[in-house]
């Protein structure tokens, strides 16, 4: 247990290091679940899918489009004021 702490502690604690502001949006999974949701609702539309790859596709399509928006909009998270 020691020799784990030793190693992992330092790791966990690493985002003590960050200003405070990254520290509130980076404790949270709101960025995460509003993919899941946003996926949730894309698929729910089709219902059915007629294999794995179809659903794939449609899913690959969803985050390539968030991926694009969150390239181009409003930056969640900026270094503007990281040491």
């Amino acid at each position: 247990l020691a020799t784990w702490a030793e190693t992992a502690l330092p790791e966990g604690l690493a985002v003590l290091a960050l200003p405070t502001g990254h520290r509130r949006r980076l404790r949270t999974t709101n960025a995460l679940e509003r993919v899941n949701k946003e996926i949730k609702r894309r698929t729910r539309v089709a219902t059915l899918f007629p294999n794995e790859a179809s659903c794939l596709r449609s899913v690959t399509a969803v985050i390539m489009e968030i991926s694009d928006e969150w390239s181009s909009g409003k930056k969640y998270l900026t270094m503007d004021g990281a040491e």
